[in-house]
């Protein structure tokens, strides 16, 4: 699976070095000690009982996992768990890494290239869903504290639940098992959604959301989504244009584009909402003005906001309309001359027709309609120069202009053959990338 970027930082399960979690038949023996005494009526009426039994689930849930935590070294592990030998070692590949694979009775363990402990996957729990269980008898023991007098600490078990089944979700999403993942990533939020918690964990629910919709489950994401959006989470708009995708695959047009707009509106300059709008308007052959007309919206509420001219060119570029584009982008570069995204807008939209034509070149049987397109390519290409060069000057981020830089070498190297003025060119340019 080709991994995608996802809001989520990378959740280490820590424990102590020196903690011992119990064994999983000690830890079992605890849950139905615990159990029983929470089936005592007399004591069932105490949030203890309940807080107690709640513990020993999660201990039940950390068991098999041994006395490993995500981070910790390969050695520093093989010298803390003594004589316990895994039962076959293996290299595997997940998403295009590399681990080593060690297999133990009841969990896997896997170290990544560092020879850090990444994920441990548990194949024999103790009980089917320890966590599920735990969460209960927390919200058993929120009912029966008539006084509050537990509370703090039942809201800070219910935490530590839903962060457990966050790193769960994680744990399932680097095995490449997506519907595990969303599952996991749903209960994270689930579990702090209610009473006596009542928080809305917004990188659990974009994330649920997110592996639903990479399953094409688009009615699960949709919701998840949908929370995210009420919550006020937009992942820079991403999540407008996810949930429009989750609505136009579940036909329900004119929801998507409503979200779609309303995204634009708060987010002009994402991507994935721009590109969103521009193909639906261009498959149901729709009037694409609206685009414009919102566009000019936002420019009556800042006028002076140059991103918003390199929008509209991006909105003639995919539209095709390559001088309505220019002008738009070089309007934004007129407001803000700092602002280098309208002339790499135009070096962009010439390279890109460039490989347009050339492409069309190949196809073409006919020697002089042949010719023809590769003059135009050309063209394109050698018009491509002035706004990269002038946008490399302005540009102080050092990862654009290395970005400019590959855009300039590979066009001078094209020409290079033909004038020593491109052969330096491409000296020049092919330094910066390569960074001599």
């Amino acid at each position: 699976m080709k991994r995608i970027l996802i809001a989520l930082a990378v959740l280490l399960t820590v424990q102590l070095a020196d903690a011992q979690v119990k064994s999983p038949a000690d830890a079992k023996k605890a849950v139905e000690s615990a159990a029983a005494a929470a089936e005592n009526p007399k004591k069932a009426i105490k949030p203890a009982t309940w807080i107690k039994l709640a513990t020993a689930y999660i201990d039940a849930y950390e068991a098999p996992m041994g006395n490993a935590w995500v981070g910790a070294g390969l050695q520093e592990l093989t010298l803390l768990m003594g004589g316990e030998k895994p039962v076959s070692t293996e290299q595997v590949t997940l998403s295009g890494e590399q681990y080593t694979k060690q297999v133990y009775p009841t969990r896997n363990y896997y170290f990544n290239a560092a020879g850090q402990l990444a994920i441990i996957e548990v194949t024999k729990p103790v009980f089917a869903d320890p966590l599920a269980e735990a969460l209960d008898a927390y919200h058993q023991a929120y009912k029966v504290d008539e006084k509050g007098s537990k509370t703090k600490d039942i809201v800070a078990g219910i935490k530590n639940i839903s962060a457990k089944y966050l790193s769960d979700g994680m744990n399932w999403y680097m095995l490449d098992s997506l519907r595990l993942a969303s599952i996991s990533f749903g209960k994270a939020a689930d579990a702090v959604a209610e009473a006596p918690v009542n928080e809305t964990d917004t990188t659990a629910a974009y994330n649920a959301g997110f592996t639903a919709w990479a399953i094409k489950d688009y009615k699960d994401a949709a919701t998840w989504f949908g929370k995210c959006i009420d919550a006020g989470y937009f992942e820079d708009g991403e999540v407008y244009a996810k949930l429009a995708d989750c609505q136009l695959n579940l036909a329900d047009t004119t929801a998507a584009v409503s979200t779609f707009e309303k995204g634009f509106e708060a987010f002009p300059q994402n991507q994935s909402i721009l590109i969103g709008l521009i193909n639906y308007y261009i498959g149901t052959g729709d009037n694409p003005d609206e685009l414009f007309s919102l566009i000019d919206k936002a420019k009556e509420n800042e006028p002076n906001n140059a991103s918003l001219y390199y929008v509209e060119g991006n909105i003639y570029k995919q539209l095709g309309k390559y001088d309505e584009a220019k002008e738009a982008y070089l309007k934004s570069n007129e407001i803000n001359p700092d602002y280098e995204f309208g002339l790499i807008g135009i070096g962009v939209m010439y390279y890109d027709r460039a490989l347009e034509l050339q492409e069309e070149a190949q196809n073409e049987f006919d020697d002089a309609k042949y010719t023809a397109l590769v003059e135009q390519f050309e063209a394109a290409l050698k018009s491509a120069i002035e706004p990269f060069e002038k946008a490399f000057e302005v540009t102080k981020d050092e990862n654009i202009k290395s970005s400019i830089a590959e855009y300039l070498k590979n066009i001078y190297y094209r020409f290079s053959s033909t004038d020593e003025k491109y052969m330096e060119g491409y000296k020049k340019y092919d330094a910066i990338v390569s960074g001599r």
